[in-house]
């Protein structure tokens, strides 16, 4: 068994704890110097790259909807319009009807109130016809009877 001197503690503070330090001190920085500056950059150049991505992506989308938005009030506005033309042109056709169909009820009146004068001549003809026929007849009957 060894013996320990009463000086001799748990840690001899020699140089070998501040020897010990300053390697550690200098891998620490060369650990920083290697590997985690340059890390530390690569994460902050995904990070910007990322959120300036982000951002563009929001304003597209924002544009996108902006868009949409105007297209949508277009497309209404087209539709208002075309409903519009659309009723204008069926009242413009019924206008157009109700003026044939009075053009054509007047000419049906006529060559009606024409056809109905058309019979109350042939009817008058035909009367006098008939009272000459029978003026005729009368007077052959009267003849006959005297003779």
């Amino acid at each position: 068994m060894t013996q320990r001197s009463p000086t001799e503690t748990m840690f001899d503070f020699d140089l070998t704890l501040p020897l010990m330090m300053a390697q550690f001190l200098a891998l620490v920085y060369v650990m920083n110097l290697v590997f985690y500056k340059p890390l530390t950059k690569v994460i902050t150049d995904r990070e910007d790259y990322v959120r300036s991505n982000t951002s563009g992506a929001q304003e597209q989308l924002d544009q996108a909807n902006k868009l949409a938005e105007q297209y949508e009030q277009e497309l209404a506005d087209t539709r208002r319009q075309s409903q519009s033309t659309i009723a204008s042109a069926q009242e413009e056709a019924q206008k157009i009807a109700q003026q044939e169909i009075a053009e054509v009820q007047k000419q049906i009146q006529a060559e009606l109130q024409q056809a109905q004068q058309e019979l109350e001549q042939q009817k008058q003809s035909a009367f006098q016809t008939l009272e000459g026929q029978v003026d005729t007849l009368s007077n052959q009957i009267l003849d006959k009877l005297l003779v």
